[in-house]
């Protein structure tokens, strides 16, 4: 474990204060050492996402203390609840307990979020989970079209912001059910006439590139609300920009292989692309939409999480920072 405790800049004699516990992959994973792992390797071979490395080592060394955490947060906001309903006189229902995974496209965010989902379901208190990603509330290509951002899909401006920020209010507030778009990466578009439902979940999972951004500024000056603000606690996944990029370069192999070969597939064009072009193709899509979005508008979001989950070359996770409370 690193030193997390206050330490004093001799040049100015003031304190240096962190807002995180900074623990290596060792001293996390001892933190839930006498619970049983719950997944098996089937498991883990249905969860893992094209290029991601996880294995069971990083799901009881990494995502098993995780899943103790947060079943932990879950039962104090439930005993918060208790708290309030006793103060205003009346017993209401719990509303579900929201988490936010954030990161950049191919970071290994997507298998984060199915991993925590699997862990919660097996926690007494939480087995209802739902997971929502934020790709349901993409405009449709035709409207990205139109307006001319197809080069800018992932960019902020890119979603319908108020449609998600709807959904995720209803949630939170409790409704029975609430529905989202539903968007195929085969079409690389939203599928008309087919949703996803979510059912009042114990929690809800909600994954994307952008779901830690602040608010932004109205045309008339004020500010409203950020998808953040109704989120009980947040995850960013981290790593250095060229391990992203060569993920990423590398999961397109992999992609050219499998899904784009499908006819029906947005991308089948990229199928026929030889190795050397295919490299080309995506380092370009990498260096003009990707990379841009996550220094601009992605990493920027990082000290907004309340644990940053810090991968090493080999994709395994190695740090992790958790935000003191």
């Amino acid at each position: 474990m690193t030193d997390a405790t206050p330490k004093t800049t001799a040049s100015s004699g003031e304190s240096n204060f962190t807002p995180y516990v900074e623990l290596d992959r060792q001293t996390w994973s001892r933190l839930s050492n006498e619970i049983e792992q719950p997944l098996d390797q089937d498991d883990i071979e249905r969860l893992r996402g094209l290029g991601d490395a996880l294995n069971l080592d990083e799901v009881r060394e990494v995502y098993l203390p995780l899943s103790r955490l947060l079943n932990l947060y879950v039962g104090a906001a439930g005993e918060l609840h208790k708290a309030t309903t006793t103060f205003l006189g009346e017993t209401t229902r719990r509303t579900p307990f929201v988490i936010g995974v954030a990161g950049s496209v191919a970071v290994g965010k997507s298998t984060t979020a199915r991993v925590l989902r699997e862990m919660l379901r097996r926690w007494p208190d939480t087995p209802n989970v739902e997971l929502i990603t934020t790709d349901g509330f993409l405009y449709p290509n035709a409207e990205l079209a139109r307006r001319g951002l197809m080069e800018r899909k992932g960019f902020p401006e890119s979603y319908d912001q108020r449609a998600l920020l709807r959904f995720v209010s209803e949630v939170k507030s409790g409704a029975e059910e609430v529905r989202a778009p539903w968007y195929s990466h085969l079409t690389y578009d939203i599928v008309p006439d087919k949703e996803v439902v979510v059912h009042r979940p114990d929690v809800l999972i909600v994954e994307g590139l952008n779901v830690l951004a602040p608010a932004r500024p109205r045309a008339d000056g004020r500010t409203g609300l950020a998808l953040s603000d109704f989120f009980d606690f947040s995850v960013y996944v981290d790593a250095k920009t060229p391990y992203i990029e060569q993920w990423y370069v590398n999961r397109f192999h992999k992609l050219r292989r499998t899904s784009f070969a499908n006819p029906e597939s947005y991308f089948h064009r990229y199928a026929s692309l030889t190795d050397d072009e295919a490299t080309e193709t995506a380092l370009g899509i990498w260096r003009r939409i990707n990379e841009p979005n996550l220094r601009e508008n992605v990493l920027p979001t990082r000290g907004r999480a309340q644990l940053v989950l810090t991968k090493d070359a080999d994709h395994s996770i190695r740090r992790m920072l958790l935000r003191k409370t």
